[in-house]
């Protein structure tokens, strides 16, 4: 394969892991390879990043990417050519190799010291040794391997060495604090760069757009919700921020191209007597701008919460776009969550209430839309009205009981809109206990399963 036939399918995996690469830029990236050594690998990848990557979160993703496309090695590396043994153990279609105790001991000796020093250089070698060694497994046919970094990491063990290299780091000088930060970011460096290394052994014997395909976790924005893990979350958090500021400059620019309203035809021909009709100037109408209330009512039960806290977060953020916003959690009982939204209030203190409110939205433990949508329109059914537009969020996922459809076809036809966003993938509506079929027969029923189809869906209904 030629390096041009390796860019392109490296572009074409960037855009199928959720990164908007144009054609121009593509051809920016030649233009700057074109300019830098290829015998630097970093500098390649710095090249390629500094074209191609235009926001921070989608860094971690293109790293993933290129590590398959462009690896640090092949094979075993230099060594096995060498004679190296105890890389040259583990050949690719061999069965794992079975290191003796005092093997293991040396290789975590060598690991430990290499994580107090911090050599990049030696934990990269160290983990291409890891999945070498402890981490090839049988294929699934004659002939065939395969790669495993979980099993070369139970093997290793590297968080087990955290309290040796804290000790380590606290002898060079460090405080506690800052050296249980320096140990946990080094082992989890380390931890990284054993799975970069199985995708690229993996990737020699699949294919590189096999393994992309397979392992390498998309875009923040496109990770989602229900598949996220702790550490995702936090991020998607730091990221609702940015996305509304980008929502609002997006609309603050349509709103100025479309300022104008419809013609005036009277004052354009008026206006055009005093000349007679040459040259015409028009006149429109001033637009009378129109901001509807926006009423949000929330399932919070299970992994749910998550999509429903980020909805309602972006929702916060660009609450000045509403005339007024109402928002209501439930899993079997309702509570409003409205003052969450005041003017002025913390990111944080915002999420620490909408926290409180899930323990509150819970009579009997289990989600029951029926329920929650009787109390809603008992309790709180003046909130919809004529201007208002509805957004219910959830999987729809009742439980086999009641679904309470008339209740919530009287929502629907009392107000101005509504949309039902629901988390998982539409393949799934209407299996099980799922009545998203049912209740998309009143209102649409859209999916939203990551940021970029929740900014989509807000950007529009502004």
């Amino acid at each position: 394969m030629s390096l041009l036939d390796t860019h392109l399918d490296f572009v074409e995996a960037l855009r199928s892991a959720g990164l908007s690469v144009s054609l121009a830029e593509g051809l920016d990236a030649i233009a700057a390879l074109e300019r830098v050594s290829w015998h630097d690998r970093e500098t390649v990848r710095a090249a390629y990043a500094a074209t191609l990557v235009k926001r921070h979160p989608q860094r971690v993703t293109f790293d993933a990417v290129f590590d398959v496309y462009y690896p640090r090695l092949v094979g075993e590396g230099v060594r096995a050519a060498a004679g190296d043994g105890a890389s040259a153990a583990a050949e690719p279609s061999a069965s794992p190799v079975r290191d003796t105790g005092a093997d293991l001991a040396r290789f975590r000796d060598a690991l430990a010291e290499a994580l107090e020093a911090g050599e990049g250089e030696a934990l990269q070698d160290l983990a291409a040794e890891a999945v070498g060694r402890f981490g090839a497994m049988p294929g699934r046919g004659p002939g065939l391997s395969s790669w495993s970094a979980y099993t070369a990491l139970q093997r290793v063990a590297p968080a087990e060495l955290l309290d040796l290299l804290v000790r380590g780091l606290l002898a060079q000088g460090l405080d506690a604090e800052r050296a249980q930060q320096v140990a946990g970011r080094r082992v989890g460096d380390f931890t990284r760069l054993v799975e970069g290394d199985a995708r690229r052994r993996i990737a020699e014997e699949k294919g590189a757009a096999h393994v992309v395909r397979s392992t390498v976790r998309p875009t923040i924005d496109r990770l989602d919700f229900l598949a996220a893990r702790r550490s995702d979350l936090e991020e998607m958090r730091r990221e609702v921020y940015p996305l509304a500021r980008r929502l609002a400059a997006r609309l603050a620019k349509e709103q100025h191209a479309r300022r104008r309203g419809p013609l005036d035809v009277r004052r354009t021909v008026r206006a055009s007597i005093a000349t007679g009709g040459v040259p015409l100037t028009t006149h429109h109408r001033p637009r009378r701008p129109h901001r509807t209330d926006l009423v949000v009512l929330c399932d919070v039960s299970g992994s749910v919460a998550s999509f429903a806290q980020f909805t309602l977060l972006l929702v916060y953020a660009l609450r000045e776009a509403f005339g007024g916003v109402r928002a209501f959690t439930f899993v079997d009982d309702v509570v409003e969550v409205s003052d969450r939204f005041r003017p002025g209030a913390d990111v944080v203190e915002v999420m620490e209430g909408l926290a409180a409110s899930i323990a509150q939205a819970s009579m009997w433990g289990r989600t029951n839309y029926g329920r929650a949508l009787t109390r809603f329109a008992e309790e709180h059914g003046d909130a919809v009205g004529p201007r208002t537009s509805l957004l219910v969020l959830g999987d729809a996922r009742s439980n086999h009981s009641s679904l309470a459809l008339p209740v919530l076809g009287d929502l629907v036809d009392r107000s101005r809109h509504a949309w039902w966003l629901n988390p998982e993938h539409p393949r799934h509506w209407g299996t099980g206990d799922s009545a998203a079929d049912r209740y998309g027969e009143l209102l649409p029923m859209l999916e939203c399963r990551n940021l970029a189809q929740l900014g989509e869906f807000v950007h529009g209904i502004l």
